[in-house]
């Protein structure tokens, strides 16, 4: 058995350690944030932060999360709302700003990508608070293991996205 923290709440998993967190996530937790895209950290649909660093949970052994903190797209909220020490009332009732944006600019196509996008966008503006259209482009090719993929080249929206969000965040 293993104890992790995911989305600030503590869970009892009783899964073998190396069993893939995103299994644990999907199957044992039921959130359907994480994606199982590819299975070998080529796509990034299936990332998660871990400690706010951004990883691909296909294949990081729930051994790995012990003792750390697991983000998933259903937990920026709340995540949003301890940085900026909201009321738990106000806190239930606000999206992160990356979330809203991706509304805002009506940025998915299909979805299917866009929960490792959202995630990879919240560590980029929680690391650089006015990113350049470089650094962005960066961060979802270059900056993991491997490049974050959109199948329906909505790329544009989630530049504008990001930098709808980046605006948002340096308000809040």
């Amino acid at each position: 058995m293993a104890t992790i923290t995911v989305n600030g709440a503590r869970r009892e998993i009783q899964a073998p350690n190396d069993t893939p967190l995103l299994y644990v996530l999907r199957n044992d937790l039921e959130l359907s944030g994480p994606q199982f895209g590819c299975g070998l950290a080529q796509c990034g649909a299936c990332s998660v932060l871990l400690d706010g660093k951004e990883i691909r949970s296909c294949i990081t052994p729930l051994s790995s999360a012990v003792g750390k903190e697991v983000t998933t797209l259903e937990g920026l909220p709340a995540r949003w709302a301890q940085q900026k020490g909201l009321s738990k009332a106000d806190a239930e009732k606000t999206l992160h700003p990356v979330q809203e944006a991706w509304i805002e600019e009506q940025t998915p196509l299909c979805g299917f990508c866009q929960n490792g996008m959202m995630i990879k966008a919240t560590e980029l503006l929680e690391r650089v608070a006015k990113p350049t259209v470089a650094e962005i482009k960066e961060a979802f090719t270059t900056s993991g293991p491997s490049a974050h993929l959109c199948r329906c080249g909505s790329y544009t929206a989630i530049i504008e996205a990001v930098q709808r969000a980046a605006t948002v965040m340096g308000e809040g």
